[in-house]
């Protein structure tokens, strides 16, 4: 089997896996009981933020324990909007943005909010003066993902951290589920005051996650009940689930400091491999992220392309696998000002660090062969 569809999920990492077993068998208890049992689960759980709190070089205060990304994007875009929108209703996205994020937003424009979806260039990159351009008095909240999910463009964060200093009233969020553990980013004096991260993009568990939250901003709960995660999100704790959170970050971490050139190769073999292929069309951008390249094939359907490489055992995907099953366009595609046959027949391949050279060389083999057999058969 040739996976390579891991911007969508990724394969667990045994000792993960292990530990989350015997987290499950040895610490039953509830972190909220105050017998033994209860002071021993409270115990790991907090060993477990404290260890995510330090490699994120964050507080442990500022880790909010969730279920992943769509409940992270969603605590802190509704939480900071229904907290303060008595000091204004206007917030700030981008045009391709998570359907998590896109969607939270359509929800509070008809809860009368008002949103500025902002542009993309060509290469699915926000412009920084675009953005301060749209910051008016009434701006509370600004949401820029870190790393594009379809084509794996790269925000300028750093340089829109250091805008949003400069608006105190304005809470900034990133949606860092893509890039964390292949693109480095620093929280801390960042500008960046809440940001989500999701155990299963990077080899942990599906339904744990993350949300830093700045220990100064003040958010209203979506869940309430019993005052856990230090009254941010209620709830009996997912314990066996925090530990292995923190475990496949530290796991990911390693891997970003010591593999990233691996991803860059695998890139590189991806990018040399299409470029020779005349029914291909690249998407990503050239300095985009290293485990990400989406292309096009003008005149393919891409679930044919797809069904016909899971029967040679490879495994890609269209797009986001949140909205992969609806219509066939790519929204991201058609900000990024692309046509809408390219934006129809886009497909994505994504990496991760246990790809190997082999896995990619196969690959490209075996689309080439594909897509010449289904010309055959359209002809």
């Amino acid at each position: 089997m040739i996976y390579l569809d891991n911007s969508a999920t990724t394969k667990p990492f045994s000792s993960i896996v292990e530990s989350f077993t015997q987290v499950t068998k040895q610490y039953f208890g509830n972190p909220s009981s105050i017998h033994h049992l209860g002071g021993q689960s409270e115990k790991l759980l907090t060993s477990a933020r404290d260890q995510v709190a330090q490699l994120l070089e964050v507080n442990s205060e500022e880790i909010i324990f969730t279920s992943g990304g769509t409940e992270g994007n969603n605590m802190a875009i509704k939480g900071i909007a229904n907290k303060h929108q008595n000091r204004g209703k206007h917030m700030i996205t981008t045009a391709i943005e998570h359907p998590s994020v896109l969607e939270t937003f359509q929800q509070l424009e008809r809860e009368g909010f008002h949103v500025t979806y902002l542009p993309v260039n060509e290469a699915g990159q926000v412009n920084v003066d675009d953005v301060e351009q749209a910051i008016t008095d009434e701006t509370i909240l600004l949401s820029i993902m870190h790393v594009n999910n379809e084509i794996g463009s790269i925000m300028p964060l750093v340089e829109i951290g250091a805008l949003a200093k400069k608006y105190p009233k304005l809470f900034f969020h990133v949606d860092a589920v893509q890039s964390v553990g292949k693109i480095p980013l620093m929280l801390k004096n960042s500008g960046i005051d809440s940001c989500t991260i999701s155990g299963h993009k990077i080899h942990g568990l599906k339904g744990t996650g993350i949300l830093y939250m700045n220990e100064k901003m003040a958010l209203q709960p979506l869940f309430t009940g019993g005052a856990q995660e230090f009254g941010i999100r209620s709830g009996t704790e997912n314990l066996a689930g925090a530990v292995a959170m923190a475990r496949a970050l530290r796991l990911i971490k390693e891997k970003e400091t010591t593999e990233q050139s691996h991803l860059l190769n695998l890139h590189e073999l991806l990018i040399n491999g299409f470029e020779k292929m005349p029914d291909v069309v690249i998407n990503s951008p050239n300095n985009g992220a290293p485990h990400i390249v989406n292309i096009s094939l003008p005149g393919f359907k891409p679930e044919v392309v797809i069904h016909a490489l899971g029967e040679e055992n490879i495994f890609i995907s269209t797009k986001s696998a949140c909205s992969s099953k609806r219509d066939d366009e790519s929204h991201v595609l058609l900000a990024c000002g692309f046509d809408q046959e390219r934006a129809s027949s886009a497909l994505r391949i994504s990496t991760s660090y246990d790809t190997t050279t082999e896995d990619i060389k196969a690959f490209l083999q075996v689309f080439q062969q594909t897509i010449q057999r289904l010309k055959m058969v359209m002809e």
